[in-house]
């Protein structure tokens, strides 16, 4: 048997196919675009996702044998608002999740009590909800003929099933979600003018969906596979990497950053603005400080220098003492620990040796700091981190991942060469869907090293924090 794990990402939407014995034989990645026709706008046509899809598992079956596939799993960007009638036919543009027009409603929703007391999270902005208030608001034509509100993965589901199903992970950072009791919440969706009925049911990340629509298995020339229920990326990425007991945790330097830890229960603590959100598999929850540009910091760097991000930061040699220059990375707001859709980035201690190498050296650490307010979060909840992988792109500079030991003052464990990530754990999904093998599948990958803090730097690291916490107080009130 084989299983294949699709990853609706935001920049590209990938596909592997997995052995039973969890090699990756087969991959292909198809690009998407982003759509920002305004300030603070961020959209897509749910229509290329399922172009990309039917691209992607083509590419699969020329490359491997897919005859015996079993199982498929998805994995995606969570938040997005996908609006569809009664012909399943998106009714605009969805809204992801670093579209922030909807700070007004957020707050709105925020300010009701219950909101925070059902879901164990802030509204943010970026939610699934306060989207769909913003259409309510400001598309009412829209809003009237809304049939079902689907998370991005699960309208590729629709268009591979036919059914509107999700799961635990994924709607859990809707803002309409008892993640405690791992169900939609009434209440909630009255609040914003909806009903249970415009909500997909729910499985688990590890339950059967549906199967394979019998006309795309015969146009792919694939079998009619089951699809899992699968998981938001995050959780998804999770389950690649084997994060699933309790205190386990990963770090991922995308273009987001994310600091997961694995709960073997529910510890919402709303006020630090950590996301608590339930895993993939039953039973389980996970914690999340999430920053909203990591390596986008870098790329944004790199077009504003006209250097490529590897030449930024190559040649910065051993990680140093932060430096006088600050740079504050809310380039488009910040989630942990500040929710705050308005705020933005900044450079501090500028003078005339500032070069583009030094430029960046604050950059990587900025990125750093917020990652340890990130931390700080977790820690208030009573979650305590004492060391983590380190996933992403990000996690291919040396440099970087030591500065991070430094600033965080504990171990990060660097995987081995491979794929670790969502596309992975949704192939797993997609494994324990078609098996009914259960959550030990999910083994951690082996690694190529642990990098440990410099204890001679802990209290430089510790200062340089202070500072970069003290200059987001000058600039949150300007």
């Amino acid at each position: 048997m084989s299983f294949i794990g699709l990853d609706l990402g935001t920049s590209s939407l990938k596909a592997i196919l997995m052995d039973d014995a969890q090699k990756i034989v087969a991959e292909h990645s198809v690009p998407l675009t982003v759509s920002r026709p305004h300030n603070g706008w961020s959209e897509q046509d749910p229509q290329t996702w399922c172009d990309a899809a039917m691209t992607a598992l083509r590419a699969l079956a020329a490359q491997a044998d897919c005859s015996t596939v079993a199982g498929l799993g998805l994995a995606g960007h969570m938040h997005g608002a996908t609006l569809v009638g009664a012909d399943d036919r998106p009714l605009r543009p969805c809204m992801l999740w670093n579209d922030t027009r909807s700070h007004a409603q957020a707050a709105a929703m925020d300010a009701d009590p219950q909101f925070r007391a059902i879901t164990g999270n802030i509204v943010f902005p970026g939610f699934t909800a306060p989207k769909v208030a913003w259409v309510r608001d400001n598309e009412p034509d829209v809003f009237d003929r809304v049939a079902k509100v689907l998370l991005p993965k699960d309208y590729l589901r629709l268009f591979l099933t036919g059914e509107h199903v999700s799961e635990m992970s994924d709607a859990a950072g809707t803002a309409w979600f008892d993640t405690g009791a791992r169900d939609w919440s009434d209440a909630l969706l009255s609040a914003c003018g909806l009903s249970r009925v415009q909500m997909p049911r729910l499985v688990e990340g590890n339950a059967v969906s549906g199967r394979l629509r019998v006309d795309l298995a015969d146009e792919l020339g694939l079998p009619r596979m089951v699809v899992a229920g699968g998981a938001g990326d995050n959780a998804a990425a999770a389950i690649g990497a084997g994060v699933v007991r309790d205190g386990s945790a990963f770090l991922s330097l995308g273009t987001s950053g994310v600091l997961f830890a694995s709960n073997n229960g529910y510890r919402p603590d709303p006020a630090t603005a950590v996301h608590s959100f339930c895993h993939a598999v039953p039973g389980v929850w996970h914690q999340m400080g999430v920053i909203l540009a990591a390596t986008d910091a870098l790329e944004w760097l790199a077009r504003l220098t006209g250097q490529s991000a590897a030449e930024l930061t190559r040649g910065l040699g051993d990680v140093q003492a932060p430096g006088r220059t600050l740079f504050l990375p809310y380039l488009g707001g910040e989630r942990t620990p500040h929710n705050d859709a308005a705020i933005r980035g900044q450079f501090l201690h500028l003078d005339h040796a500032t070069d583009a190498r030094a430029a960046a050296r604050a950059v990587l650490q900025g990125v750093s700091f917020a990652f340890a307010d990130c931390q700080a979060a977790l820690a208030a909840t009573g979650t305590q981190i004492e060391r983590a992988l380190v996933l992403g792109g990000g996690a291919k500079s040396a440099h970087w991942v030591a500065m991070l030991a430094s600033t965080l003052d504990i171990a990060l464990d660097v995987p081995r060469a491979g794929d670790f990530g969502a596309a992975l754990g949704a192939a797993r999904l997609g494994m324990m869907a078609a098996t009914g093998a259960g959550a030990e599948i999910a083994t951690p990958p082996g690694l190529a090293q642990s990098v440990v803090p410099d204890v001679d730097l802990r209290a430089a690291m510790q200062d340089g924090h202070a500072r970069y916490r003290a200059a987001y107080e000058m600039l949150k009130g300007l």
